[in-house]
Parts: C-alpha cells; structure tokens; sequence
C-alpha cells in the first residue's frame, strides 16, 4: 500500500465526482478541507464528507475554517451565526472571554462533528497591533499576550472537547503583516528579539497543541526573500525558537502571496519543512502537480501527523441547552453571569 501523501486537498463542489474519487484513491491525500462551494444542507454536506473518506477507505481527518463572524463556513439557516472574535470578546469582557470562546468553540464542534467534519483551522493566536491588516484583525483574539493564550487554550480546549482537532495559525505570527495575503506578500522587518518576545510568545505557550499552519510573511530578520511557508529559516524558528513539535501545514498554496506554479509553491513548501501542503480550491489539475511535486509523508512528519490524529476523540458529553443558556448569559454582561 502506498504511503498516505503529504498534502491536504479540497473538492470543487457539493458532490464529489467520480473524476475526483478516482484521483483520491490514487493520490490519497492526508486529508481534505472544505469551503463554502461545498456546502449546501446538513444531510448533503454528510454525504459529501463520507464520500471524501469512502474514496480513500479510512478515517482521514477532514477540516473546515469555522472561526465565525466573516471567516465562517457553515451558516445560517442550517447553523449558528457567530460574531468576529474580536467582537465576540469585547462583548464578554476580560473576566469572561475566554470562557465565552470555550463554549462558542465547543458549540460550533458539535455541529462540526454531526456533518462529518472533525478539524477546525482554529485558534488565531496571532497578535493584532497597529499594523495588523483589516482582513485579520477582526479575527485577532487581542494584542496582549496573555490575553491572547488564554482566549486561544480555550478556542484549542473547545474544539478538542468536541471531537474537533485544532489548526492555531498563523505560524510564527501574522499580526504585524500589513497586506492581505490572499492577494500580496506582506514583509515584516522586525528584528528577532522583538519578534521572539512578542509575535513568537503566544505560539511559544501554545506549542503542545496538535497542528499548527504557517504564514505566507517574510521575516525579514530571519529570511528576507522566502515567506515563513517556503523558508527553512523561519520554519527551523518555528521548530526551535518556539518550539513548536505538532503538525506543521502550510496556509494555502492557492494564495497570492505565493509566487510561482502551483508544483514549485507546493515542493518549497515540503522542502522548508512544512509537513502537509495545503491546497484549497479544488482546481484537479492543480491538485495532481500538487501531489506529484510533493509526493508521499515521511518519517518524521508521518510520526507527527500520527500523534495529532492520535489526540482525536469521540466529543465528551454536553448539554447543548446549558452550554447556549450560559453562552448567552455571558454575553448579555455581568449582571446577568
């Protein structure tokens, strides 16, 4: 049997076809992440995610970016509407934010888990500062570091209580890029003991968590031409520095922070050291260069991807009514906790 390859794939629709199942089987990706295309209903959105595991014949994990607010893919009507984070933990306040984002992330796994899904790209314990670029600032949990583990162990401690592994992202820290990287390659010239003492710290206390996803930054302190993604420099940081052991996958090879076709981004992803390459828009072509130019998970990050999955359980049993009851009391102030 051939090794399980070393990316992480989407699908084009809400149907898998049998194009795709044959090329899964084939190139039997670690696993698969969904997007809004794919979603319809609750019953078909079932369908499509045991059809993703049918194609490859076992338990492959299958993700989804379910922060809330506007970086939500299950929606209304079928699920819960979420405010941004940012908005969220204002409404809380300090006493209480962390534990409103605990039940928030506990309430979104259950839903998660009753579709098939049963990975969220979550927490972003990235730092928001002046520079932070509008498109994930409402998406940072504060700017403080300790405010930021908090809120972030929790989100973690949600999902997993919930039978949902978490992907903290942005690794080593986003907050100070000042571009979107869904359309530019922010550079960010901080040297690197501030960046160890700030951007790094909320990482660093994070470390034990299972999976992690890079950023598409340059470091310029640490390497001022290759993104965090595709530099053996900054992901040698991430390993050492922060010391980070879990799962590294890359942030989206489709993103146009990333110059070059798809098979180079992908390759210089793996070759930095990014465990799984992550490729999202369901393009098949695309996904074929993709695994050919990455091929199959070695030794190592077949050891780490392993342990993560190994962290992945059955949800512990809630009381959905309670856990709403008291989300909602801590969100509607003091008086009411």
């Amino acid at each position: 049997m051939a090794a399980t390859g070393a990316y992480v794939l989407g699908c084009a629709g809400p149907v898998l076809s049998a194009r795709e199942r044959g090329f899964f089987r084939d190139a039997d990706p670690w696993g698969f992440i969904l997007f809004a295309r794919n979603i319809e209903d609750p019953a078909q959105l079932r369908r499509l995610t045991a059809d993703l595991r049918d194609s490859l014949g076992r338990d492959a994990p299958v993700m989804i970016d379910q922060e809330g607010g506007r970086v939500q893919r299950l929606r209304p009507p079928h699920w819960r509407r979420w405010m941004d984070p940012r908005d969220q933990i204002a409404r809380a306040g300090p006493e209480r934010a962390a534990r409103s984002m605990y039940l928030r992330h506990r309430l979104m796994a259950h839903e998660m888990r009753a579709v098939g899904i049963d990975t969220n790209c979550a927490p972003v314990a990235d730092l928001a500062g002046p520079d932070t670029h509008p498109f994930l600032e409402y998406r940072c949990y504060g700017s403080q570091v300790a405010q930021v583990v908090a809120i972030a162990r929790a989100v973690a401690e949600g999902c997993l209580d919930g039978g949902v592994l978490p992907v903290m992202k942005h690794l080593p820290g986003h907050g100070r890029g000042n571009a979107d990287t869904h359309q530019n390659l922010p550079v960010v010239g901080a040297d690197a003991e501030t960046l160890r003492e700030s951007d790094f710290a909320p990482f660093r206390a994070l470390r034990d968590l299972p999976m992690a996803m890079s950023a598409h930054v340059i470091f310029a302190a640490y390497d001022p031409v290759s993104p965090a993604t595709q530099s053996p420099a900054v992901v040698a940081a991430i390993r050492q520095e922060i010391g980070f052991r879990g799962l590294l996958l890359s942030d989206d090879l489709s993103m146009e922070a990333l110059s070059g076709p798809i098979e180079r981004r992908a390759a210089g992803a793996v070759a930095a050291g990014c465990d799984i390459a992550l490729h999202c828009n369901g393009n098949l072509a695309e996904m074929e260069a993709v695994a050919a130019a990455v091929g199959p998970l070695t030794d190592a990050p077949a050891t780490r991807a392993a342990a993560a999955l190994a962290r992945r359980h059955l949800p512990d049993p809630i009381d959905i009514g309670a856990l709403e009851a008291e989300l909602e009391a801590l969100l509607s102030g003091p008086e009411h906790v």
